[in-house]
Parts: structure tokens; C-alpha cells; sequence
């Protein structure tokens, strides 16, 4: 590298002077759109083509004038068209300078770093990067690295994210050293010694544990019943209420059609007025009612409390009239036209009433599905009901921020019937996360509710255009805060919702949450009225549609979960066999031969170190074979040892598979299924609902009859086995 000194600053840069950032960057901006200049203090890529939806306008607008001194402010520019441009002839040779382009997002999270590092050197009276030693770099690190209070105690640590953004402006200020036109740091400069941003800031690198927690089932359960409560049961009306909204905004809007502004103020317009309220008293509708703040206005600039026109909306009633506004002149003429008015009809808010009942969340009771509403109340109703679409959409099919956010409307593919009776639905959007600018399209294949969930936004949007933007960007915290508050409010409360807890929620502890349930619960239950099989095998299509994809980073997650807890199934049932409790089913002979031999090598290694206790590591090292063959049934464990074995890929006709299909399972049958006592409730229950049936069956359905006599007796056979089991392990235990 070269040790010359800056030449000298004449306010220009030596190497970008007059430049087009978005040219230089390869950024495409429409026809008609400015390109930023690199002289511009503010680079605006609002336009830019490409940018993802989830980037705000003011994370698009780079403003450099946050640099007082004019040559760090041109060190900024200079560093970051430098990684926006990296095949530049004057960047291009820097040694240690990046080799591709960053996104747009990077950069500007490298320039608000440039702004908090020279703001720091200000205070320290700094006026030269050349005075910048490896003491410096330590103390700015040490000052980004610890939260401090307002006496300066230090109270806790930032994020490593956070300490390695301070390491990375020192880094990056000595790799582009040469670039630089105004001021460099010293050529010997050799922070941390030369280590890299990372190392210095001690990230884990993912080598350890997943940091996002998932979302605990106390506040899990009644958040997704609610959502699908209200996606599925006031979804149709919400959207009816919606349409009714911007209808009377049409009509009731002060600058909608017809509407003409007030004269003067003393001349009052009765014949109109008069026309509306009469129009009110003929259908029998009650006057609209003022919503509860505008009330309390209304008090504090001095209304009486007992004045019967103190909750009447006096300007949607002028609207109606075809009159911009009502003034308050007007008021003691008109008084007794609207006191007579209001005897005849009432008054009650404008929107939801008569409202069309629906059953409440335990099903046992109907209602109406919500209470008269003021304007302001009923377009948070239907904001409410379209975060509870966007719950269950993120929910249960795992999708970033920033997929949902490039969503349009027409995402949703016509569903594919492959089979009778077996639907997949698919909905397209982009992958934004680590793919250049742009993104890639891609789809996911989803169960049937987020399938409604994504056709339920739709209905409810504004201004539903081809390929606009379905939900475009937005707050999940905000949206989510809203939901749980009215969820535990009276409306909520009134249609039988459970209470959501407080607690934390985001978009990537859902994404966690349904790594975790699929790896754990594939037989079980994510939520109410969901079944957890669907998802794992619906929307585990979805992620393994596109091997090495972005969506593959949660499908390892899920199978890393998987093996760990087919480890520990494993571990338990030997656990069981070492009791005496026993496996059943046509499988459990090779099952506890098995499970022999492993207790026979570990008392081998007992016998030739008496002092040595084996603990589960080593139990489970011995297991690992086994456990990555365990595969679980709604009714059983399917041991896939070898594939000419199994009975579904025979019925099938793919003995080759190297995966069994639990679907076709006929455990009672399979050489290789076992049933153990926590099958039992299952068995039991399938026996008495076939019992039943069986029951109700005519004296004419001897075929029906047949056919479930025989499952009705497998069912007995299986459960009676299991019971057998347990029974020898207590007669032996007697």
C-alpha cells in the first residue's frame, strides 16, 4: 500500500468527481426519474427499480450533511460509491477492498456508522483521520460495545451486530486508505491486528443455539385462534363493512362529489337540512352518533352534558345534505328541526348495525358479530381483521418480513387438484434475503388457511390492481400490539376470545415457533382447528421445493429438531425396555433385540471398568443408528431398517423409496412398526368411534359392515397387545 500523504483538498474528489451514483452502481432508475450526482449531499435512490418493498423511504435517501467537516463528508462519499461500485478502475485494485457490490441497505447502515464514528472523533477534538491510533479504535469499539446510563455506569452490553458495525467503519477506513482524496488514517495502522470485523466483535457465527426464541404456547394458542376466529367467521363481513366504508366516504367525504362549500355563515341552509332529516325520519334510521372523543371535545368547548345533540354528528348530517361542513351558527335554528329528529329515530353510530349474527368462538351460542361502530371504530375493526390474515399467513407458512411485504395482488396460483380430495395451494412472492437487487421470485407451497388468509387481504384491500402491492411494507409489532389489545378489549371479550398475555411477538419468533412444532408435534396440534400433519407435509413441500434455496436454512433447522428428538424417543424407549416395559406390534422383536444388544454392550463396558457410570451421551451414541431411521406414525413408530420391508411401499409400488409413507401405514400389519403405551389412547378411541359406527350401520350394509368389523378388531387386537406388555412388566415387577 502507499504511504503518500492525501494531496492536497480542493473540495473535489480525485476519483469520483462528477460522477452518476446510480450509473456507477448499476442502479436503474425509470426514464423520468434524477439520477444523484456523487457532489449531491443527499444520494436519493427512492426510485430506484429493485429495491425491496421493506426498505423505507428514509433508509433510501443517503444524507451525508450529517458530516459537519467537509473532508470526512467526502471520505463517506467516497467509501460508500466505493462498495456500491466495486468493478471501479480506481477501486477495483485496492487489495483489501470488497469484490462485490453492497446492497443498498448495507451501505447506508456503513454510513450511519461513518456518522456516529466521526461524530465521536468531534468530540474528541479529532481533526485529522491521520491522528487515529489502534488506542483510538479500542476506545471507539469500547464505547459502542457498552449501554451506559445517565451517570455513565456502564448497565449492559450492545448486540455483537452492533460491536461489529464499530469494528467494520475502522476496517474499512484502512482498506480504502488509498481511495481517499481530504484525509486517511495512517498507513501503519493495523487495528486489532489486522483481524476481521467478526472475529473482533466475538459473533457466533452460528455456532451456537438459534438465538430467536420461539413464541410460548400460553400466548401462541389464543393469538392464532383468535386470528383464524376472525379471518374465517368476520373475514366476509369485514369486508362488506369495508365496501361500505368507502362508499360512504363517496358521498360523506367533505371534498366528495356534490359536495359545495358553505356560504356565509349566517345564512343558514334549512331547506336543505330540513330535506336530509326528513329523509332520516321517513326510513326510520337513526341520526349518526359522533364518535367518543369527538364527544368529549364537544365538552371541553362547552356543551352541557344533558344536551340531547351533544352525540350527534352534525357534519355527516351536512355532508348528507350535500353541505361541506355544519356551523355552529346554524345550530339554534336548526335545534328544534333536530330535537324532533332525534325523538323520532335515536341516533347510533353510522356503521354495523343490525348486524348479521355469527356463532361465538366455543360454538355453542350466536351473536351479532359486532355492536354498532363509528367510522373511526369500524375501519380499525376491519385493520384489525386484516392483521389476523396476516397472523396466520405468517404463522403457518413461515415467510420473512420482507416476503410478505413483495406479495401483489393475483399471488395466489389456482389451486391444483392432483388428486381427488387432495388440493395444493401455492402462492408466489420474492426471496429478498441474500439475493441481488430485485429479488427472486419464488412460490411456497401452503396449507388451506393461509391460502384464504392471502384471498381474504385481497378483498379487503383498497385499491385492488393487478400486481399492486397486497400488504405492502408495514409494522408487525405496531399491528400486533393493536390486535392483542382489542382481542382482550369488550369487543373481543363479548364473541368469546381467550385473553392473549403479554409477552414478546415478531415475525421471526412465528418463523422459529413453526421450525420447532414441525420438528416436534408431526402428528399433533399447532393451533386450534390445525392440524399439525398438514403443515409438516404442505408446507415442508414448500420449503423443500427449491434444494439449496433460501427456504432451505428452516428446513435444516427442522430437521436438526427432528433428529434431536428422535434421539431422545429413542433414548426413552430404552429407558423402557431396560424397566421392563416392552414394545408391541409386528415390529417388537427386532425392536428389542435390538435394544439387547446395546444393554449387553454397555454392561461389557460396565464389566471391564467397574467404576465408570455410562451416562445418556454414551447411551445415545449407541442409538443414533436407530434413531435416524425412526420415522413417527399418528398410531405407531415406524422403524424404516430396510425399504424392502415396508408394507406401504409394496401397496405403493416403490419398494426402491427411501422414505416411508406414513400416510398408507398399516402399523398392525408392517414388520417394521411398533406400538407402545402412549399409542394406546389412540387405538382405543379409534375402537369405540368404529364400535359406533358400526352401530348405526343398516341390516342392508353387510359390506360396510364387513369392512369395519375387521378394523374394529384390528384396533382391539393392537390395543390388547399393548395392554399384554404392560401387564408382564407388572406381574414382573410383582
Amino acid at each position: 500500500m502507499s504511504t503518500a500523504l492525501a494531496p492536497a483538498f480542493d473540495g473535489r474528489s480525485a476519483v469520483f468527481a462528477g460522477a452518476d451514483i446510480c450509473d456507477e452502481a448499476g442502479l436503474a432508475l425509470p426514464d423520468n426519474a434524477a439520477h444523484p450526482a456523487f457532489e449531491d449531499d443527499t444520494w436519493d435512490f427512492t426510485h430506484v427499480i429493485g429495491l425491496p418493498t421493506q426498505l423505507s423511504p428514509s433508509m433510501r435517501r443517503f444524507d451525508f450533511t450529517q458530516i459537519t467537516d467537509s473532508r470526512w463528508r467526502l471520505v463517506a462519499k467516497e467509501l460508500v460509491l466505493a462498495m456500491l461500485a466495486p468493478r471501479h478502475q480506481s477501486v477495483a485494485p485496492l487489495p483489501r477492498a470488497f469484490r462485490n457490490p453492497l446492497h443498498v441497505t448495507s451501505c447506508r447502515a456503513r454510513l450511519d456508522e461513518l456518522v456516529r464514528f466521526f461524530t465521536w472523533l468531534g468530540e474528541r477534538a479529532t481533526i485529522s483521520l491521520q491522528q487515529i491510533n489502534t488506542r483510538d479504535c479500542e476506545a471507539y469499539l469500547a464505547h459502542r460495545r457498552y449501554v451506559l446510563d445517565e451517570h455513565g455506569a456502564v448497565v449492559g452490553e450492545q448486540s455483537h451486530g452492533t460491536r461489529r458495525s464499530a469494528a467494520q467503519v475502522v476496517v474499512d477506513l484502512v482498506n480504502y486508505r488509498d481511495l481517499f482524496t481530504a484525509d486517511r488514517v495512517p498507513a501503519e495502522l493495523r487495528p486489532w491486528g489486522g483481524a476481521t470485523a467478526s472475529a473482533v466483535a466475538e459473533m457466533p457465527s452460528g455456532r451456537t443455539e438459534n438465538k430467536t426464541q420461539p413464541v410460548s404456547d400460553e400466548i401462541m394458542q389464543p393469538m392464532l385462534t383468535a386470528a383464524l376466529y376472525l379471518m374465517s367467521t368476520l373475514g366476509p363481513h369485514a369486508v362488506d363493512l369495508a365496501h361500505k366504508i368507502r362508499e360512504s366516504d363517496l358521498h360523506s367525504a367533505r371534498r366528495a362529489q356534490g359536495i359545495r362549500r358553505v356560504g356565509p355563515k349566517n345564512r343558514v341552509p334549512v331547506r336543505e337540512l330540513s330535506e336530509s332529516l326528513a329523509e332520516y325520519t321517513r326510513t326510520c334510521t337513526a341520526l349518526p352518533m359522533l364518535d367518543d372523543h369527538y364527544i368529549s371535545k364537544r365538552l371541553a368547548q362547552g356543551w352541557a352534558e344533558d344536551d340531547p345533540l351533544l352525540p350527534v354528528a352534525m357534519g355527516t348530517l351536512a355532508r348528507r345534505a350535500g353541505l361541506s361542513q355544519f356551523c355552529h351558527p346554524w345550530l339554534p335554528t336548526m335545534r328544534p328541526a333536530l330535537e324532533d329528529a332525534l325523538a323520532q329515530v335515536g341516533v347510533e353510530r353510522p356503521f354495523g348495525r343490525d348486524a348479521d349474527p355469527v356463532p361465538a368462538v366455543d360454538g355453542t351460542s350466536s351473536l351479532p358479530w359486532t355492536l354498532p361502530l363509528s367510522r373511526p371504530q369500524a375501519v380499525a375493526l376491519v385493520g384489525i381483521v386484516r392483521t389476523a390474515a396476516i397472523i396466520t399467513a405468517a404463522a403457518i407458512s413461515g415467510m420473512r418480513a420482507s416476503e410478505l411485504m413483495e406479495l401483489r395482488i393475483g399471488c395466489r396460483r389456482p389451486p391444483d387438484e392432483t388428486v381427488p380430495g387432495l388440493t395444493r395451494y401455492r402462492i408466489a412472492s420474492k426471496i429478498v434475503k441474500g439475493q441481488p437487487l430485485g429479488g427472486t421470485a419464488d412460490e411456497w407451497v401452503v396449507i388451506a388457511p393461509v391460502y384464504r388468509a392471502i384471498e381474504l387481504l385481497e378483498q379487503l384491500h383498497d385499491a385492488p390492481a393487478e400486481e399492486a402491492l397486497l400488504i405492502g411494507r408495514f409494522s408487525f409489532n405496531v399491528r400486533f400490539k393493536w390486535f392483542k389489545s382489542w382481542a382482550n378489549s369488550g369487543a373481543g371479550q363479548r364473541l368469546g376470545l381467550a385473553p392473549i398475555p403479554e409477552g414478546p411477538v415478531n415475525l421471526r419468533m412465528l418463523r422459529r415457533t413453526l421450525s420447532l412444532e414441525m420438528a416436534y408435534r408431526p402428528g399433533g396440534v399447532l393451533a386450534t382447528k390445525i392440524h399439525m400433519k398438514h403443515i409438516a407435509v404442505a408446507t415442508t413441500e414448500g420449503y423443500a421445493s427449491r434444494p439449496g434455496g433460501a427456504q432451505a436454512e428452516l428446513l435444516a433447522e427442522v430437521n436438526k429438531h427432528e433428529s434431536e428428538r428422535n434421539l431422545q424417543l429413542v433414548l426413552e424407549e430404552f429407558r423402557n425396555y431396560q424397566e421392563g416395559v416392552l414394545p408391541a406390534g409386528p415390529g417388537a422383536r427386532s425392536l428389542t433385540e435390538f435394544f439387547a444388544g446395546i444393554d449387553a454392550q454397555l454392561d461389557a463396558a460396565s464389566a471391564t471398568a467397574p467404576k465408570t457410570q455410562r451416562n445418556d451421551r454414551d447411551v445415545l451414541n449407541l442409538l443414533t443408528k436407530r434413531a435416524n431411521v425412526l420415522h413417527l406414525g399418528p398410531a405407531n413408530y415406524c422403524w424404516f431398517t430396510d425399504p424392502s420391508r415396508a408394507l406401504c411401499l409394496k401397496l405403493a409400488g416403490t419398494p426402491t423409496a427411501d422414505r416411508p409413507l406414513i400416510g398408507m401405514c398399516d402399523s398392525a400389519r408392517c414388520p417394521q412398526a411398533t406400538h407402545h403405551p402412549g399409542h394406546r389412547p389412540v387405538w382405543a378411541e379409534h375402537a369405540d368411534r368404529t364400535k359406533i359406527f358400526i352401530g348405526q350401520l343398516g341390516t342392508t350394509r353387510k359390506t360396510e359392515r364387513t369392512r369395519l368389523q375387521a378394523d374394529y378388531d384390528r384396533a382391539l387386537r393392537v390395543v390388547a397387545e399393548i395392554d399384554a406388555a404392560s401387564a408382564t412388566t407388572d406381574e414382573e415387577s410383582a
